[in-house]
């Protein structure tokens, strides 16, 4: 991810451990904003980015108002609908690596990152209501 880093110079992270869920998120949304804006014009691209755009930034988005919740029940709640929609962010990276071949490698990127922001998710939502025995 670009200057994911450097971005991230401000936390108080050990070295060991990565980036918090919520900042992963926030630089998944800008790089794959900068990503869109370097494609060709297209109406039907326009519609994938536009979908694309509001479900990433909706991962972050829940993520945060998720810290300000005042429930168990809000805030996992929150997390279930960063998790869906990260599951259509998939969906959307998916359909432009099928129409822009070209860039294989850099929406590998994306949907490695959004995958493991998925999964972080899922296993928090796991732990919040229990069930992680696995």
């Amino acid at each position: 991810m670009s200057n994911q880093n450097s971005n991230f110079k401000n936390q108080s992270l050990d070295k060991k451990s990565k980036p918090e869920v919520r900042y992963r998120a926030f630089y998944l949304s800008i790089d794959i904003i900068k990503f869109l804006d370097k494609l060709e014009y297209k109406q039907s691209v326009k519609i994938i980015s536009d979908q694309l755009i509001r479900c990433v930034t909706s991962i972050g988005a829940n993520i945060v108002e998720a810290k300000s919740s005042s429930s168990k029940r809000e805030f996992l709640n929150y997390f279930q609908i960063a998790l869906k929609s990260a599951n259509e962010a998939k969906y959307w990276l998916f359909m432009l690596k099928e129409l822009f071949p070209k860039e294989k490698e850099e929406i590998d990127i994306f949907l490695k990152e959004v995958d493991e922001i998925s999964r972080i998710i899922g296993t928090s939502i796991l732990t919040m209501k229990g069930k992680r025995n696995l």
